[in-house]
């Protein structure tokens, strides 16, 4: 272990490999910060200039542009209510409304800050256990996952306030609607499309995020001109207090424990680690803005570190954003797997090594960009507006590049707005539609699996553990009831 770690540090260390890894995380934070360019569209950018590179090199610098995207995207989801990539909505929830407040540069700090420590605590998880972790993600097969995002959808009802679990309940199920929406990816036939062609690949994420977040609060402001958010950003900001600082940090240590565990097991990813780390805080710590920026901040970026462990130790892809950096590393003739470990380890160890280096860039190039980034949220409301409705529609017309998706958008966005005017919350909805097609595509391969026997769900033992905890979950409210 001492040799490979020094392997790593050998290799990450070089001249060359560090201005590699600096590049990639000011162009992944750069693009990550654009409402609509997540790390697929980051990375995808960089493959021209990763040919030019040999492979150490090259996967070092693409590494950095992931998790440089992931800890941008928050930027967005806090000052302007726009998480354009998946795992910075839960960051939203509360970042936002602290911008909102006058707390931008706060809210940025203890992103930045939590972002930092949860790369830091999954790098050295992975540096220890890589080998280990693998043989333990490949153990968790469709009827697990399909039971842990049932899980998720289930906290997020049961654990609402009493007054909005019915309204919870409403939008989560209209979530799963929109994303049933397109071609069925095991039968390829299409549904939900009305015969239209625009939809027949279904409903593209950064269009509902768009809709149902970023237009929908600009028409709220719109609509609320006196309710301006703003406020003096101090530097003190970046300064975070001793006593936060203690209430935080066990707070980040266990998101990011949790996130990257989450983020091993191909197909959970940073998005589903955010969302339960930040459901874990709101129902087991104190329930602050502040505990709701650091939790799912932390959680993301310790999961953006620990979907190495499958794509690296056995070369499984556990999202489109791993999927791409495989086929990065196919095109450099490298083979992902148990070989890429024993044969070439200066490759796997150095990216590994290269991930920490990456975070103290984060953190350094990002502290300083925050007094200039938290006077977004206090320019006057008549410059806001149009701005964000600016960055939302080109967030989307530079994804699809289609006006029939802008059209789309728009409807969203004045559902969207009707239902938060009613007490509809709009979360539950976007979790819905994010983890529609992870339910459905894992729960009917294990019914593939077993010739269409639900019992096979019941004879695997963490499945079916997971399965009890929900039924226990869903029986709380009752037990609250009994004790009133």
């Amino acid at each position: 272990m001492l040799e490979n770690i020094l392997t790593g540090i050998s290799t990450a260390l070089t001249f060359s490999n560090v201005l590699w890894v600096a590049f990639g995380c000011l162009a992944g934070t750069l693009i990550g910060m654009m409402p609509g360019l997540g790390p697929i569209t980051a990375i995808a950018l960089m493959i021209p200039v990763s040919y030019s590179l040999d492979p150490t090199g090259g996967l070092i610098m693409m590494a950095g542009v992931y998790y440089g995207a992931v800890f941008g995207g928050s930027t967005s989801s806090i000052l302007i209510n726009a998480p354009g990539v998946a795992s910075t909505v839960a960051t939203s929830f509360d970042g936002y409304p602290m911008a909102r407040d006058g707390q931008a540069g706060k809210a940025l700090a203890i992103a930045a800050y939590a972002s930092f420590f949860g790369g830091t605590v999954g790098a050295l998880i992975l540096l220890v256990f890589a080998s280990s972790l693998a043989s333990v993600a490949v153990s968790i097969q469709s009827a697990e996952y399909a039971a842990l995002v049932l899980f998720a959808m289930t906290c997020v009802v049961v654990f609402a306030q009493k007054s909005e679990r019915l309204p919870s309940l409403i939008t989560l199920l209209l979530g799963l609607m929109l994303g049933s929406v397109g071609t069925d990816q095991l039968g390829s036939v299409q549904r939900f499309t009305l015969g239209s062609l625009h939809l027949s690949d279904g409903i593209p994420f950064v269009l509902v995020v768009m809709a149902t977040f970023a237009l929908a609060e600009a028409f709220r402001l719109a609509m609320h001109e006196g309710q301006q958010p703003g406020g003096v950003f101090s530097m003190r900001d970046l300064l975070i207090p001793l006593t936060l600082v203690r209430r935080l940090l066990p707070v980040a240590g266990r998101s990011s424990v949790l996130g990257f565990f989450v983020g091993v097991l191909p197909g959970a990813g940073a998005t589903l680690a955010s969302f339960f780390a930040y459901d874990m805080e709101k129902r087991l710590g104190d329930g602050s803005r502040e505990a709701g920026v650091a939790a799912p901040e932390s959680a993301n970026n310790a999961a953006s570190t620990g979907s190495f462990v499958p794509l690296l130790s056995l070369g499984v892809p556990g999202s489109g954003t791993s999927a791409v950096l495989l086929g990065v590393m196919v095109a450099y003739g490298l083979q992902p797997g148990p070989a890429l470990v024993s044969d070439q380890p200066e490759i796997f160890w150095g990216v590994i090594v290269s991930m920490y280096v990456g975070n103290v860039f984060l953190l350094a190039l990002n502290l300083p960009l925050i007094p200039f980034l938290a006077r977004i949220v206090s320019l006057p409301v008549r410059v806001l507006v149009p701005l964000v409705i600016t960055f939302s529609l080109l967030g989307v017309l530079l994804t699809t590049f289609s006006l029939f998706d802008l059209g789309l958008m728009l409807m969203l966005a004045l559902a969207a707005t009707i239902l938060r005017s009613q007490g509809f919350p709009l979360a539950p909805l976007l979790l819905g539609f994010i983890l529609s097609g992870l339910f459905e595509e894992n729960l009917r391969r294990a019914l593939l699996l077993s010739d269409g026997n639900w019992t096979y769900l019941l004879d695997r033992p963490v499945a079916l553990g997971i399965l009890l905890v929900n039924i226990a979950i869903c029986l709380l409210p009752l037990w609250n009831r009994k004790d009133s």
